[in-house]
């Protein structure tokens, strides 16, 4: 933006500087009390609860289109995958931290082939590929269950501060929930 006033005058340039600062100020304020009042949503245990019932909801209702003895097979495979895996991170040496970028390749991949999935099955469904995208999705979110866990421990390349605690216990809820609903597409078999 050209302008006509000269910058060789004090005042236009401290006119200029105190209008820049005043939006500078109003913006970080602005910014300050949004994080202080999500920090605060957030200390309350607000959102969790809200996600842990909308997480809920999803996999009952998810749980509802599929027979009994099959939920009940995925939730002890799922509960027993999650213990081993709990344990596992405990006691290794292996840091799980350190292999986030290998976690967000195959989350990449997990997507992709998510869309994919979307597009072809309008068309024709490939029972063997979403069973291939259901175990790829149960790797996927048992490794990240291994490094949400090793987070919450300290002492690896990653840790949270002792004030994550909620944020600590959500990432854990919902690894184990994909977890579930993965196990639920590979080994469930839906009510007739």
């Amino acid at each position: 933006m050209l302008t006509s006033l000269s910058w060789e005058d004090a005042r236009v340039r401290r006119s200029f500087i105190r209008k820049v600062y005043s939006i500078l100020s109003l913006q970080l304020l602005v910014t300050v009390s949004i994080r202080c009042f999500l920090h605060n949503i957030l200390g309350s245990g607000l959102l969790q609860r809200t996600k842990t019932l909308s997480m809920s909801y999803v996999t009952g209702m998810l749980s509802s289109y599929y027979n009994t003895t099959s939920v009940i097979l995925c939730l002890g495979i799922t509960a027993l995958v999650c213990i081993s895996v709990t344990i596992f991170s405990f006691q290794t040496k292996v840091d799980f931290t350190s292999c986030h970028g290998v976690l967000f390749v195959l989350v990449m991949v997990l997507f992709f082939s998510g869309l994919f999935l979307v597009i072809l099955i309008p068309f024709q469904y490939v029972p063997w590929l979403h069973a291939v995208y259901a175990a790829l999705g149960a790797i996927v979110f048992t490794l990240f269950l291994a490094f949400d866990t090793q987070i919450l421990m300290g002492s690896r390349k990653f840790t949270l501060s002792p004030e994550e605690y909620i944020f600590g216990a959500l990432n854990i809820y919902l690894d184990i929930i994909y977890i579930f609903t993965f196990f639920l597409q590979l080994f469930g078999t839906t009510r007739d």
